[in-house]
């Protein structure tokens, strides 16, 4: 039996379905556009078929924010 000991590499594996926020997104099991979005999956309201959102992380009331770095203090 063969085993593939190759490590995965998301950017070696081709195009991934994904919601993407602000796009025209079509369901691709019945091809509906109709959509229950939570913080990390979308769900079409038709079949149910659940898809990632392609936002890479959670966006809304209380994200986390990356910011520069603090000034220090002028003395």
């Amino acid at each position: 039996m063969f085993y593939d000991t190759t490590p995965f590499t998301a950017a070696q594996s081709g195009y991934r379905i994904a919601f993407r926020p602000g796009e025209q997104n079509v369901c691709p099991g019945c091809g509906q556009s109709h959509w229950m979005i939570g913080r990390m999956t979308a769900e079409c309201a038709f079949c149910a078929t659940a898809l990632p959102i392609h936002s890479g992380g959670s966006f809304g009331t209380g994200t986390f924010r990356v910011s520069e770095k603090p000034k220090p203090l002028a003395a």
